[in-house]
């Protein structure tokens, strides 16, 4: 079986990610640290069963440890003081790749031209 080449987007699209992925820590970070504290639950499982799962709660208390507030955030969840640093480094990963392949963008597509072409002969 051919293997399948990964997916190519245009420069625009990696260049949009990456200010993305850059702005959106910044705007969590000018969000006040209770924007997530009021409004009707969202969690389907508590609202199915009325049962707090292990993940209720984990938005609000990122949003506070991200401003600094360690009692709120223990208070919504205990979790997240293990979750948001392994998001933090998988969003720096995903910057870093991005910011790659702009910088390799040209010899990627024609790496990935190349290998279409061998796949059709």
């Amino acid at each position: 079986m051919p293997r399948r080449s990964k997916r190519i987007f245009s420069k625009k699209f990696y260049i949009a990610k990456a200010i993305a992925l850059a702005m959106f820590p910044l705007v969590l970070l000018l969000l006040p640290a209770n924007a997530f504290d009021s409004g009707p639950e969202m969690c389907l499982f508590t609202i199915a069963t009325g049962i707090h799962c292990p993940g209720c709660g984990m938005t609000r208390a990122c949003m506070h440890l991200i401003h600094l507030d360690t009692v709120p955030a223990l208070e919504y969840n205990k979790v997240a003081f293990v979750v948001l640093p392994i998001l933090c480094i998988l969003l720096a990963k995903d910057f870093l790749q991005t910011i790659r392949r702009i910088r390799k963008y040209d010899e990627y597509v024609a790496w990935a031209q190349k290998m279409r072409e061998e796949q059709g002969s």
